[in-house]
């Protein structure tokens, strides 16, 4: 808990995604300069028990980054029917947000004009909070549509390194999402799981991982 500086209070806002630990990441950094509380949001439409597999492990993933980084509350709001924007301003005033660290939306410039813009409502709404716009890196934009939807899957020790599995046993050493290229007919994609309260990413190549020190940049 930090409680250095009261003046200050961040909010992050997550959404499923490769960019969720580098907001959590960034709005920690914020925080620790501040000496102040930090929350961590995301919304979803959808009730809990809709989640697929790939969405749980996003959560389970952040929370943890959350728990690391020393946050006051990692907020869910489950079967939300109301905008993002209207759950980001209660919450930024039921907490005394001062700063606001949040993703670049996925919209086009087309529908930015014709629907509006997530950023540019919420300067309306919150004119008393600084917003901090977190871009998407060019290589996670390039992965979007790469990779078939995540399935649970493990990691078997083996010789020569580990072996891909989906049934899960007592000999499996880590578990994950495994992502799998799109038009391949062998496991080849990538696996993702946490380790020491970090997200790893490794490849696959035709069931097998050599080393999951050897990660992707």
């Amino acid at each position: 808990m930090k409680t250095g500086s009261m003046d200050e209070c961040i909010l992050v806002c997550v959404y499923y995604g490769p960019n969720g630990e580098r907001l959590i990441r960034r709005g920690g950094r914020i925080a620790n300069m501040f000496n102040c509380p930090m929350y961590v949001l995301t919304v979803d439409p959808q009730p809990k028990d809709e989640w697929d597999i790939e969405k749980s492990h996003y959560i389970s993933a952040w929370k943890k980054i959350a728990e690391e980084l020393g946050a006051e509350e990692f907020i869910v709001k489950y079967n939300e029917k109301r905008s993002v924007v209207k759950v980001i301003c209660d919450v930024t005033k039921q907490k005394n947000v001062t700063q606001i660290v949040l993703g670049q939306t996925a919209r086009s410039r087309w529908e930015e004009i014709t629907k509006g813009s997530i950023v540019n409502v919420l300067l309306n709404e919150l004119s008393f909070v600084d917003l901090h716009i977190v871009s998407v890196s060019r290589e996670l934009e390039g992965q979007e549509g790469f990779y078939e939807k995540g399935i649970r899957a493990y990691l078997l020790e083996v010789s020569g390194g580990y072996r891909l599995c989906f049934n899960h046993t007592h000999l499996d050493k880590y578990q994950g999402i495994f992502y799998k290229e799109v038009g391949t007919d062998f496991n080849n994609g990538v696996f993702k799981f946490m380790k020491d309260n970090e997200m790893i990413e490794v490849l696959v190549i035709e069931d097998h991982v050599k080393d999951i020190n050897e990660r992707i940049n």
